[in-house]
């Protein structure tokens, strides 16, 4: 188990007004999540691990009031966040890490689901997928999942667990859903679209449709999720967790049943 060797000198109730407006309103803009990592975590304890592989996920160690804890992210400026084959590899041995030396872990979540195209079936990049998937369901480490923007498909079921003490938490900025309005709702009914005497009609009554039920309120009203959180609150909060997070693991020292894969 980490242990907690020095007290915070960043304090744990520290509010960034800029994460208010730091996601932008076009859904097809990019921002840079490495800001909104500073701005959470303590001050000047990320160690960021395989930068330049699988660029569309981050991977990194860092420190919440003191705390260590592994950190995952989404780069919406690669491939925009996509889940794509090394992004796969990458995700798998950094949980299978985190669980075998009992690190919790926090996920921050803007994932628009896997990557497709020819390179993509090359790969195997949905073969990957689900075996990263499973590293997740597997691993018993607490985590914390903080949904940021997207959230869609297997790919976005994969970014939270289920286990103990694993919280949940949206900004008002957040949409899931098994599919992306923008290009999936085409992509998904493309033959039924263009039977139609209006097409683009039509599309847009089925992009509204999908819309209805991406909001992260239906999901909170339906305990989905713990909360929906002004983005402010997101340091305070997880603080708060990650001592309790802390307190559970030390209960469940030694060994793990599985360790890493190879």
């Amino acid at each position: 188990m980490p242990d907690r060797s020095h007290t915070s000198n960043d304090s744990p109730d520290r509010r960034e007004e800029p994460l208010v407006n730091i996601i932008p309103k076009d859904a097809k803009k990019p921002y840079d999540m490495r800001t909104i990592l500073n701005m959470v975590l303590d001050k000047d304890s990320i160690f960021e691990i395989g930068k330049d592989q699988g660029r569309s996920q981050i991977t990194a160690l860092a420190r919440l009031d003191g705390y260590s804890v592994g950190v995952m992210a989404n780069d919406p400026y690669f491939l925009g966040g996509s889940f794509n084959y090394d992004v796969a590899e990458k995700f798998q041995r950094f949980v299978d890490m985190c669980d075998t030396f009992h690190l919790p872990i926090v996920n921050f979540v803007d994932q628009p689901g896997f990557a497709i195209g020819m390179q993509s079936e090359m790969y195997g990049t949905i073969r990957k997928g689900v075996r990263a998937s499973f590293s997740m369901l597997q691993a018993t480490v607490p985590l914390a999942v903080l949904y940021i923007r997207k959230c869609f498909g297997v790919a976005g079921g994969a970014q939270k667990s289920g286990r103990r003490l694993s919280w949940q938490y949206a900004w008002p900025s957040a949409v899931w859903g098994n599919i992306p309005v923008e290009g999936g709702v085409y992509a998904a009914h493309r033959a039924e679209i263009e039977s139609k005497h209006n097409p683009k009609a039509y599309l847009e009554k089925l992009q509204q449709r999908y819309r209805n039920v991406a909001s992260p309120f239906r999901t909170a009203e339906a305990f989905g999720i713990e909360d929906i959180i002004d983005p402010r609150e997101t340091r305070p909060l997880l603080c708060d967790w990650i001592a309790m997070a802390y307190d559970l693991e030390e209960l469940n020292l030694g060994p793990k049943k599985r360790g890493m894969r190879c």
